[in-house]
């Protein structure tokens, strides 16, 4: 599975972006999609997740401002982000695996990863 992302730019501070995520697959089969961010010097660390079964989880840090979502064809996975912050600035990588668990509170079962996608937010 290959992953690409596409989406990145340089925002202002409570302007909303649109993250995708496109996999060479034309269905994810029963895979878990995450979005993971890491700032320059931190570690990553993970955003969101969405199951096959379209079950969502967030990071707290995000929650009520960023939406993951998969699109009608299941070959794309959607991260909208609204009222950014500076804090938000990162790479954000997309994530694939097929194991038991969705989540993106670690990134260790995460196999298949795109190159990532530029995110940053001035104030």
């Amino acid at each position: 599975v290959q992953l690409v992302e596409s989406g990145g730019g340089l925002v202002k501070s409570g302007e909303s972006l649109r993250l995708a995520c496109t996999a060479t697959k034309s269905t994810y089969s029963g895979y878990c999609m995450g979005w993971f961010r890491q700032a320059p010097g931190e570690e990553r660390e993970g955003v969101a997740s969405i199951d096959h079964d379209g079950t969502t989880t967030y990071a707290d840090s995000v929650k009520g401002r960023f939406t993951i979502s998969q699109d009608s064809t299941q070959s794309t996975v959607i991260l909208e982000m609204i009222n950014l912050t500076p804090a938000d600035t990162a790479m954000y990588s997309c994530a694939a695996h097929s194991g038991w668990g969705c989540t993106v509170k670690t990134d260790e079962q995460f196999v298949y990863w795109g190159q990532g996608t530029q995110v940053t937010v001035s104030s």
